[in-house]
This record gives structure tokens, C-alpha cells and sequence, in this order.
């Protein structure tokens, strides 16, 4: 036996019959029973050093300096949806926290209380079956924490889908495509790919961005955490979302439905401007394309090429729906959307061979000579 030993004992005194009496008695060794002790008090050593380890790493956590923010943190909402979002999470994740730490106080009390000891006799303890308290409790405070969860959530969808739109309202029309993003402004005649702006909305006189979602292939998603809610875009259905951003700056977003090779790589920029900046940008980009005589050869291998069949480039013949509106293609900071910097270098190289940059792209390289590649490079670089 592993945890007992047999000991043989042999009484020096007679039985009745007059024979010698053999008494067998188990009973736990000495060393086993020092083995047994050794064993939990490595446990609990362990369990110590295991506490102190944490209660450590948080001491340090908090005493660090805080890191940057992420630039798709969900925690750091800069609009009234996401405002709304956040508030929804955080009331999430305190009842779920109160459910983590009932169950795991339990858990921890059943360990502790109940753990193996080295008198125990090994009996099966008292069973007890058809408790209707304890059946009456797991089913109802279960669903009155789901019933809670459900309004909540639903009190929150409610309110962001039925936002009244002011009559100063930016309206965006957003397609998504195999795997870039293209923004039409119908009252404002400008089209763009792939880099969304919108002016800064003051809470004294909001001024919101409403925009209407639609997909020209299959499933797509739109998703900037910091500004809105995550709506997908879906073939044959309109859907709408609306954000109104309280501060500048740079926000970003990812398709959060899977479309594809590229889905990973089909990124959201959000541009959010003070309303002057907002205003000359649309200027700009209301401005038709100026005809530059240098870049003539550029501009014919471009136009008696397969390009025109994808892109578009008002005032030549390119209307190309396929592929993102390159009129003002050097106003954007990237390109392949968002994936690689806007330069000349990154341009040529996009152009000559684009699974370069974007494996997976639904763009082909058009097998021209470095010779064309360079004059067509040059003819883009005046689109601004």
C-alpha cells in the first residue's frame, strides 16, 4: 500500500486455547504521514508566492506611467454613441465581475474548507437532493441578470438608432468593396476612398455625422470604436449609424466582418476637423483636376490602359467604379487602404505590384515596363 503499512504484532501471551495470538493492525508511517504534512505545506508556500507574485505585478502596474492610448480603444469615447457604448460596457462588466467573484469566493471556500486531510475517514458526506431553494435561486437570479443585461442593451440600441437628425447634419454615403472603403458626400458633390472626414461637433451646437452604409459585394462592417457602434454593411439593405466626434484628431476603425483575403488589412481613417479645416477640405476637393503637360505620357498610359475601367479621374475619360476616385489621390496620407504611406516610393510599388503591399488585392498588376510605371507614377503625383 502506498499510504499504509502493515505492522505485525505478536502477543507473548496465550489464548484461551493455549496457542499464540497474531494482532494485524494498519496504520499511516511515520514517513508517509511527514510526506502527507511536506506536500500541503508546499502547496500553501506555493499559493503564497503565487498571491504575492500578483498583489507584486499590480503594485507595479499602478505605479508605471499610463501607456498611450490605443487608437481603437473602446474605453475612451469621444462621441455621444460611443459615450453611450461605454457606459453600457462598464455596467457589463461590473455584473459580470460580481459573478466572477461569487463564484470564485465559493469555489475558493469549497477548496479550502472541504480540502483532503490527513484524518479524513474517507466517508461520503451527507447527499442532499430536490432542495427547492436552491433550485428556486439558480433559475431566477440567472434570468433577472439576463432580463437586466436586455433592457439595458436594448435602452442603448434604442437610443442611438432613433437620434433625431439636425438640419446641419454631414451626410456620408459608405460602400464598402473588396477591401477598401469609398465615402460619397451627395450634398456636398465630393467622393473619396478609404479616409473619411468630418468636422468636430460642438456639444453646444452639434453638428453629427449621419451615414448611410451599403456594400457593392458582400459583407463588411463598419467599426471605429472611438466614434460609433459596429454595423455591417450588407448587400441589397441600407443601414445607417451616426457619430458626433468631440474632439480632433485621427481616429481609426477596422471592417469587423470577415470579406475576404485582405479583410485583416481593410482599415478605417477618420479625419475629425475643426470646421474651418473641414470647409477647406471640401473645396479642395470640389476643385477639378488641373492638366499638367509634363506628365502627358503618364496620363495616356494610364487612359489606354485597364485602369480607366476601375478607377475614376474627372475630366479624363477614367469613370471606373471598381476602384477608389483617384481625382485627388495625393490629398490622402495613404494608400491600399490605409495599409502603406502615401509616397512616391510606396506608389510605384503599389502600381508595378500590388500583392507587394496588400497580398490578396483585387487589383492586378498591369505587367507595365519600368518606363511606364514611372511616367503613370508621375501623372498621379499632380492629382491633388
Amino acid at each position: 500500500m502506498s499510504l499504509h503499512s502493515i505492522r505485525l504484532f505478536r502477543e507473548h501471551h496465550l489464548a484461551p486455547e493455549g496457542g499464540p495470538l497474531l494482532v494485524f493492525s494498519i496504520a499511516p508511517s511515520t514517513k508517509e504521514m511527514h510526506t502527507t504534512h511536506s506536500n500541503h505545506s508546499r502547496i500553501r508556500v506555493a499559493s503564497l508566492v503565487l498571491v504575492g507574485l500578483c498583489l507584486l505585478a499590480a503594485t507595479a502596474s499602478a505605479q508605471s506611467p499610463p501607456s498611450p492610448l490605443s487608437p481603437t480603444n473602446i474605453f475612451a469615447p469621444v462621441s455621444t454613441p460611443a459615450h453611450a457604448i461605454h457606459e453600457l460596457s462598464l455596467f457589463v462588466l461590473g455584473v459580470t465581475a460580481v459573478i466572477f467573484v461569487v463564484v470564485f469566493s465559493l469555489l475558493t471556500y469549497a477548496v479550502v474548507r472541504f480540502r483532503r486531510r490527513t484524518d479524513d475517514d474517507h466517508r461520503e458526506p451527507p447527499q442532499v437532493y430536490g432542495s427547492n431553494q436552491v433550485e428556486l435561486a439558480w433559475t431566477v437570479i440567472p434570468v433577472l441578470i439576463v432580463v437586466a443585461l436586455l433592457m439595458a442593451s436594448a435602452r442603448v440600441i434604442a437610443t442611438i438608432q432613433k437620434a433625431e437628425r439636425p438640419a446641419n447634419a454631414i451626410e456620408v454615403v459608405a460602400i464598402g468593396h473588396q477591401f477598401w472603403w469609398e465615402y460619397r458626400y451627395p450634398g456636398l458633390n465630393v467622393v473619396t476612398a478609404n479616409e473619411l472626414h468630418v468636422p468636430v461637433s460642438d456639444p453646444a451646437n452639434p453638428a453629427p455625422t449621419f451615414i448611410t452604409l451599403l456594400s457593392a459585394d458582400m459583407d463588411h462592417s463598419f467599426w471605429v470604436p472611438r466614434l460609433a457602434d459596429k454595423t455591417d454593411l450588407i448587400p441589397n439593405r441600407m443601414n445607417h449609424t451616426w457619430f458626433d466626434p468631440h474632439e480632433v484628431g485621427l481616429y481609426l476603425g477596422q471592417c469587423a466582418q470577415y470579406c475576404g483575403t485582405q479583410h485583416a488589412k481593410m482599415l478605417l481613417r477618420v479625419y475629425v476637423q475643426s470646421r474651418a479645416e473641414f470647409d477647406r477640405w471640401i473645396q479642395e476637393q470640389q476643385q477639378q483636376v488641373v492638366t499638367n503637360e509634363a506628365v502627358s505620357e503618364g496620363r495616356h498610359v494610364f487612359e489606354s490602359t485597364a485602369c480607366v475601367n476601375c478607377h475614376t479621374v474627372s475630366g479624363t475619360n477614367a469613370n471606373g467604379r471598381f476602384g477608389p476616385d483617384l481625382t485627388h489621390l495625393m490629398s490622402r496620407d495613404t494608400i491600399a487602404s490605409g495599409v502603406a504611406d502615401n509616397t512616391p516610393e510606396n506608389l510605384r510599388t503599389w502600381i508595378r505590384r500590388p500583392d507587394a503591399i496588400k497580398p490578396g488585392a483585387r487589383m492586378p498588376a498591369m505587367g507595365l515596363s519600368e518606363r511606364e510605371v514611372e511616367a503613370v507614377a508621375a501623372y498621379l503625383e499632380t492629382l491633388r
